[in-house]
């Protein structure tokens, strides 16, 4: 008798840890999910916006190529 008990706590046991194991799987890490990006400025008007879509010309940022040709105000 105590052998099957024994028996189905290990069945018990195996099959939450594969339980936890698919989840762990399933969940997107923490670093694909929140990315962080600088924010700058642009030099005409202020508006800021992140650095990878910035135009960066002459040491300045700038939000659109119409600013970026206008220049500082």
């Amino acid at each position: 008798m105590i052998k099957i008990l024994l028996l189905i706590a290990a069945v018990f046991v195996v099959v939450a840890l594969l339980r936890t194991y698919q989840r762990s799987i399933a969940r997107p890490s923490s670093s694909t999910k929140d990315k962080v990006e600088d924010m700058v400025k642009c030099a005409h008007c202020g508006v800021n916006l992140p650095r990878s879509e910035a135009i960066y010309s002459g040491g300045d940022f700038y939000c659109t190529p119409e600013h970026q040709r206008i220049g500082k105000k």
